[in-house]
């Protein structure tokens, strides 16, 4: 099996070697591996399903010397049990094993009930936001422009990491204030308006550093990876003196929260983010603060202060 980039990001080593194993001392899984590469890619779906989706069928495979699809019940539902009971398997291991499944059922047309997959309702969690003072004193501690415009891009236009990683210099068209995603979550581009602000600050940027490849690049000239701006998020946290646990996500939440705020209609801001489903861009109206004039804290009213 041969190792794919098909957007330019690395496939991790460690998938390219447990499914390489499968696909040598299973058999038939070599043939499930190619139908499910090809349905995914049929799809639209990303390369990072294919890569989560194939890696837990191949330790499942493996674990049984069995293709996935030709257990039963009972193996499935032991195999489930044996990774949520290790300590050492982290919460994603277990729910992509289900994905898989559910996903190469769909794919030969099976019921994954048969397989008495559990359901995957997670705990349900608002999304951390930060406001207004907090994203300037972020900007305010960065030593390095590169540093202040992947903070500015990621809040000023909710991008992934994923997608500062791979931003081109051609994808920011500074005349007209819009800068072009390729190829987001879901295989999805969108275009996304970027202000004055983050225009000036990439044309300075780009007067002082002239890329390879890639809007921002390793000392390798590379594109970054998603651990480096991670980094630059966490490192700029930290000096600003925030105590909110804050990700690289976490300023893609507080764009659309405080777009919410400003008014702007959630269906637009569900375009922005290029969300597939309009019920995933709702969640921000749990944690955006009250338009309407006539709300208020009870706690005000009681002291006469409304």
């Amino acid at each position: 099996m041969q190792q794919q980039r098909t957007t330019g990001r690395k496939v991790p080593n460690d998938y390219v070697a447990i499914v390489q194993q499968a696909c040598e001392k299973v058999k038939g899984f070599a043939d499930l591996y190619w139908e499910l590469k090809r349905s995914i890619s049929i799809n639209g779906k990303s390369q990072s399903a294919l890569v989560n989706y194939s890696r837990q069928l191949a330790h499942l495979a493996l674990h049984y010397n069995c293709t996935p699809l030709d257990l039963d019940p009972e193996q499935v539902m032991d195999y489930l049990h044996q990774i949520k009971c290790r300590s050492n398997v982290s919460p994603s291991f277990f729910n992509f094993t289900v994905h898989g499944m559910r996903y190469i059922c769909k794919m030969r047309g099976l019921e994954y009930k048969q397989y008495s997959l559990p359901g995957l309702k997670g705990p349900r969690k608002l999304p951390v936001v930060l406001n207004g003072s907090e994203i300037k004193a972020m900007l305010r501690v960065c030593n390095y422009p590169k540093h202040r415009l992947i903070i500015g891009l990621c809040y000023g236009c909710g991008l992934r990491a994923s997608e500062i990683q791979y931003l081109r210099p051609a994808d920011a068209d500074l005349e007209r204030g819009m800068l072009h995603i390729h190829q987001g979550k879901g295989s999805k581009d969108r275009c996304l308006p970027l202000g004055e602000l983050l225009c000036r600050g990439i044309d300075q940027y780009l007067s002082e550093t002239v890329p390879n490849q890639y809007l921002f690049e390793n000392s390798a000239g590379e594109a970054m990876t998603g651990a480096g701006v991670l980094w630059i998020v966490k490192n700029a946290t930290k000096k600003a003196g925030i105590t909110k646990d804050v990700h690289t996500h976490t300023l893609r939440h507080t764009y659309a929260t405080h777009l919410l705020e400003q008014g702007v209609n959630i269906l637009i801001i569900k375009d922005l983010l290029g969300h597939k489903q309009i019920e995933t861009t709702m969640t921000y109206l749990h944690v955006a603060k009250p338009m309407m004039g006539n709300i208020f804290s009870p706690m005000d009213s009681l002291y006469g202060l409304v």
